[in-house]
This record gives structure tokens, sequence and C-alpha cells, in this order.
């Protein structure tokens, strides 16, 4: 007798091996059996004849740190086959988080996570895993432990470099926070506090995490105008430490740099001929999203975002921002010059006020105030709302997404923020890929991209018992229809759901079965355990 028992279904294992005829019986959480099945019975039988059996989508790149806490079921992830997202992106996270720092923090995330009425009442990355899972979500939370959050805690949030004493303070905060459950470490070099370390801080903690092989998940400094530069650092220093480098949302942006793409795969190439481990992440969009505030030089934002307003305030170094923001600087990548003023579209804001620039370009918001001055109209959003506005932009183009996709290093994410008007990630990305790039464009074949949803992930963050549709693993599993699944969300309408999912399961409960949706606490915080190093 089995809980549930799926029938006749087409199972896609998630090991890259070709799809096979089975039946699957859970028990509990876990797959009991696989075999020929239809002779027993269950409490609840799914006849999937036709459709495809899958591992659940693990969807390496997310932003619902926050929102979890107060949506433990969102359905925007569950909708489109997600059963596990991993936390932490960026180097600018929840945790840890020093009580002292809670209200600016609150700011620096705003642009990103949003505001949710929740309780900020964590310290560490345990205190806050145990928070989440306190709130019973409806699928799975893993998490990545954010540098930017590491050297908050040890030298707060100015531009200055770490003393060595400072750097071995933040090697035992990881340490701690990887004990903890933590499944890597994030930075983001174009936030700060992380865009203030000296290159030496980022190699010390790398020499951490090579010792746990847990990786180092990086949204890089430079994703165009010094790519090629940027990861030739990388790879230098995982040369040196044996980390392992995980490269969030590859990608190559703005037209001049679009000829880049090879150059970047080919350096991939070479470093994992070499013997260093370099994954990536990607989401199947020509345009990026983050908080607006990334327009501005990193120097604007040092101190946090109080200091920014206070700089946004004085016209001398306004103008010098817009200056930068026009020209570019060394080291530092300007979205607004890639963009342009009529490709960076308002997604989110605080306040009622600037409610009517949700969905607009900056150019077409500008219009909207009687000028042309956008730069100025971006950076008084920013002021008005204090920090608190999201973003999409145009930067990226279709043939260096299908080019990245087909790389065998990659696995998938969505980056999606969920607040205002979303980029249609969100809501879209697993199911675009399979019929956008998989069933319509033949990228690559079915089997190969659901390994890159599910066991490669899986295995990079140190998941034993789940990615792969296997007897003793947990039962997250996606069972879809391959001729009509796909994303329905776009960049006018992004709040729509896919289609072709029929089911999703998480740790054996169903929560997805066609259009109904169950709140059922069926999720667990996933903590990684570590060997005991020597």
């Amino acid at each position: 007798m089995f809980d549930v028992l799926i029938l006749n279904g087409k199972i896609v294992d998630g090991t890259g091996s070709p799809w096979f005829y089975g039946d699957i019986g859970i028990r509990g959480e876990e797959i009991a059996t696989i075999g020929k099945l239809s002779h027993e019975s269950a409490d609840q039988v799914i006849d999937a004849r036709g459709a495809i059996v899958s591992p659940g989508f693990i969807d390496m790149h997310t932003h619902s740190d926050l929102v979890i806490l107060d949506q433990p079921f969102i359905k925007a992830k569950i909708m489109q086959g997600i059963t596990t997202d991993l936390l932490g992106q960026d180097g600018i996270a929840a945790a840890p988080l020093p009580s002292k720092y809670v209200e600016i923090w609150k700011r620096n995330l705003a642009g990103l996570d949003g505001t949710p009425p929740i309780d900020w009442d964590w310290s560490d990355v345990g205190s806050y895993l145990q928070k989440i899972q306190g709130k019973r979500p409806s699928y799975n939370l893993a998490f990545v432990v954010p540098h930017g959050n590491i050297r908050m805690t040890v030298l707060g949030i100015d531009n200055r470099p770490a003393t060595d004493t400072e750097i071995a303070k933040m090697q035992e905060i990881l340490i701690q926070s990887l004990e903890q459950g933590a499944a890597g470490l994030s930075t983001g070099l174009i936030y700060p506090p992380c865009c203030f370390a000296e290159m030496k801080e980022l190699e010390a903690l790398c020499q951490v995490i090579a010792q746990y092989g847990a990786p180092l998940v990086i949204h890089q400094r430079s994703e165009g105008d010094e790519i090629v530069e940027s990861m030739q650092e990388l790879i230098a220093i995982m040369s040196r430490t044996g980390a392992h480098l995980h490269l969030s949302h590859l990608k190559n942006c703005g037209k001049d740099n679009w000829y880049k793409t090879e150059q970047v795969l080919n350096l991939i190439d070479e470093a994992r001929e070499h013997g260093v481990e370099i994954t990536f992440d990607q989401y199947p969009y020509t345009a990026g999203s983050t908080m607006l505030s990334a327009i501005l030089p990193p120097w604007a934002q040092d101190g946090g975002s109080d200091k920014m307003l206070e700089r946004l305030r004085d016209p001398h170094m306004r103008n010098r921002m817009i200056l930068e923001m026009a020209s570019g600087l060394k080291g530092w990548d300007s979205m607004s010059k890639w963009a342009g003023w009529s490709g960076i579209y308002v997604t989110s804001v605080e306040s009622e006020i600037n409610r009517s620039a949700v969905g607009k370009s900056i150019a077409e918001i500008g219009k909207m105030r009687d000028t042309e001055d956008f730069p100025n109209v971006a950076l008084d959003l920013i002021a008005e709302e204090r920090n608190g506005v999201g973003m999409i932009d145009f930067v990226m183009n279709e043939e260096s997404v299908k080019k990245i996709m087909a790389h065998p290093a990659g696995t998938i994410g969505s980056d999606g923020l969920l607040g205002g008007e979303p980029h249609p990630r969100a809501y879209g990305t697993f199911p675009r890929v399979l019929g956008k790039y998989v069933r319509e464009e033949h990228v690559l074949p079915l089997e190969d991209m659901i390994r890159r949803m599910t066991s490669q992930p899986a295995r990079i963050i140190g998941l034993q018992d789940r990615g792969i549709v296997r007897e003793g693993l947990k039962a997250d599993l996606v069972i879809f229809n391959k001729d009509t699944i796909n994303d329905t969300a776009t960049y006018a309408s992004p709040r729509q759901y896919p289609t072709g999912i029929d089911y999703v399961l998480v740790n054996g409960s169903i929560i997805v079965e066609y259009d109904r949706r169950y709140d059922l606490p069926a999720g667990r915080v996933l903590r990684r355990r570590y060997a005991k190093r020597t």
C-alpha cells in the first residue's frame, strides 16, 4: 500500500539518461518503488499516461528570502514546478544580521526583496533558517551565506579594505554559517558592501569554502565591458584556492560586448580542463532585473542607503554620478549606458505617489514629468522611494542566451524579484526553457535540460537526497505535458502562470494538481551537511 501511486509516466530521471516507462510508488516523503505497479493500491493514484515525470526543479538563483517569511506558499514558484529555492544570493541577503544594522539593511534590500510585513528577529544563519522552517513552507529552501552580510557584521558598510584581523574574523563567521547549514558562499561584486572588498578578502573566504567543498556563487564584477578580465581574475583565485566557482546568471551584456560570448565559454572550458570546477546558472530572457540603484557607481553607495540618499541631494555629487553613468568606470559596469533610458523599466516602488511609474521606462516616466533629463528622473525616483525601486534592463541578445544555454556546465535560475510588476522570469523561467528552448528551438534534448534543472544543481549545493527519480530519495516530482508546457508571463503582463504542468509533489505531498493548489506545509529547510574537516 502506497500513499501516492504514479502510473504510466515517461520517467526522465534527472541523470541525463533517456526516458523510460514506469510507475512510482511513494510512502511518506520518499520514493519507495519504481517499476510496474498497476496491481498495487494507494491512497492517491495519478494516471500520468502521456506525461513526463521528472524530479522537481531546483531554482539556483532566487530572491524569496523575505517573501517566504510572509508567504510560505509562493505560487509564482510552485506553479512552474520549482520544489527547491536557493536563497542568499548576490552577497546581500537576510543573514547573518546584527541587530544594530537591521534598519540600514532593510533599506539596502528593499529594491531586491521588497519590504514585506515581517519581524526581523534573527541574527545568524541558524536562527534565520529556523525561522523559515517555523513558517512551515510549502516547498524546500536552501541557503548560501552572503559575503556582504558577513562583511557588514565585521566592519560595517563602509568603503574600505578589511584588515588581516577582520578577514580572519570573516572566515570564522563563514565557518560558523557553513556549520549551521549554508550550502556555500555568495557575493555580488556590483553591490555594496561586497563591491568594497579587495580580491585578497575574497580569496581568503574561498580558502574556507574550498576546505568544505562548497561553491562560491558570484555575481561577478563585470558582465560585459570587462567580463573577460573579471573571469580571468576569478579563475586565478580558484586555481590558487581549489574552490568551486559558480557564476550567477551568466550573461554577456551590452551590444558592443555580445561578440565575447564564445570567449567567455572558452574560458570556462579551459579552466575546467585545468582542474578548476566552474558551473553557472542562467535565466532564459534578454533582460535582467535588479534594484534601480544598481545604475549608480559604487562610491555613491558607500556607507549604505542613507549616505547614498544624502549624496543624491548634493548637486555636485549628483552631476558626477550622471557623468560616470554615461561614460562608465574602470572596473564598474554602467547598466544605464548599456540599456539606455528607453531600455530600463520600473518594476516596483514603495510609495503610492510613484505607483504610476511601475511598468514604464525611465524615458516614459520622463515624458510623464514633462522632461527629457532622463538621468535625473532615475535619480529622483531612487531618492523619492528611499532606494525601494526595482527595475528591468534590456541588455542581452537571443543568440548569446542560446549559446550559453547549450553549455554543459549550466543550470537554471529564475533570479525572480516578486514585488510590483516583476520580470516575467519570476513566473515563467522553467516552463519557458522547456517550451521555447527544448521543444521549439532544440537547444538541448529534454533529458539533458532536465538534468540541468535537477541533479546538476543538487550536486552543486550538496543535496544528496533529491534531484533524481530513484528509490530511497525524496519524492520531489513534477508531472508535465512536454507538448504544451510553456510560459505565459510577459513583460507587459508578468503575473501569469504557465501551462502544461499537471502535478507538483514536494516531499511526497501533492501541492499542485492541474489548476488546483494545496497550501500544505510540505517543504523543508535543507541544511547542507559537511564531512568533518581534518
